[in-house]
């Protein structure tokens, strides 16, 4: 368990992370997180898509989520489907959750609804997965990041052992397209697979959310966006080579698209775990 505290005149707040063990590893694309933040001011923040979906599970106040068309709702505990488009996430003046992000299998392992149902939206955990409201009272009690970790380890350890598997051919394409950093050709997975391309659409919308080249494209700007997030200074026409743009102008639409800014300005206001300051 890792926790870092930081405190300024207006503010004081703790990030917390802990390795997930190893039967949770398969289901997550990176290390969870817990956020609190006891004392400060009201925090508005974009959330840009990943290839994977957010799993936030609060002990602190309700969030305001602005969906991609402008839609406004208020949920304290929340999953959001895979986005590909800005999200804005608006919170009080203190707050408290932990924020894990689901590979979409997992998510569609762990609902088990069409994930297309849930593109571009955010929905109320309990409303989906009813037990979600003992995990919430239990975290309000916890005294620690370690009973807080706990809490969310084994509600989602219980859910994803008792639920059916995905499609071994999605979960094979799936991970080809993470490997190939997004650049494997739709078609090669399709013939590999011995299906048509709409069959692959049809499979990929259900367990996924999207289609297999609009996840490539995500799977791409992740990647630019982690590499702007870095503290390694290098250039945008290096960074758009290395994560298969065109060019640099190809590289510039992507993220006016999945981040509503350029990456000059994405890597000027950058706060990491997906979000940068609105």
């Amino acid at each position: 368990m890792h926790v870092d505290r930081r405190e300024t005149e207006t503010s004081r707040w703790e990030i917390a992370r802990r390795a997930p063990p190893t039967a949770l590893r398969p289901y997550l694309l990176g290390t969870p997180q817990g956020w609190e933040q006891m004392r400060g001011v009201g925090t508005q923040l974009r959330e840009v898509p990943v290839p994977g979906v957010p799993l936030i599970v609060s002990f602190g106040s309700a969030w305001e989520l602005e969906d991609p068309g402008g839609v406004t709702e208020t949920h304290s505990s929340f999953m959001a489907g895979m986005h590909t488009a800005p999200a804005l996430v608006r919170g009080g003046a203190t707050w408290g959750c932990i924020d894990l992000r689901l590979t979409p299998l997992a998510a569609h392992r762990l609902l088990g609804l069409p994930m297309h149902e849930l593109t571009n939206r955010t929905i109320e955990l309990d409303d989906v997965i009813p037990e979600a409201r003992e995990l919430n009272e239990r975290l309000h009690e916890a005294g620690s990041w370690g009973e807080r970790f706990d809490l969310v380890e084994r509600f989602l350890a219980r859910r994803l052992v008792e639920a059916a598997p995905p499609s071994p051919a999605v979960a094979w394409s799936w991970e080809h397209l993470r490997r190939t950093n997004g650049q494997a050709s739709i078609s090669h997975l399709a013939e590999e697979l011995g299906w048509s391309h709409r069959r692959l659409i049809a499979r990929f919308r259900e367990q996924i959310g999207v289609t297999p080249k609009v996840l490539a494209r995500v799977i791409r700007f992740d990647r630019a966006a982690s590499a702007l997030r870095s503290s390694t200074a290098r250039g945008l026409a290096e960074i758009a080579f290395d994560c298969g743009y065109f060019d640099q102008a190809h590289l510039n639409r992507e993220f006016r698209e999945f981040a509503g800014t350029t990456p000059a300005s994405f890597r000027a206001a950058h706060l990491g775990s997906g979000a940068v300051a609105a």
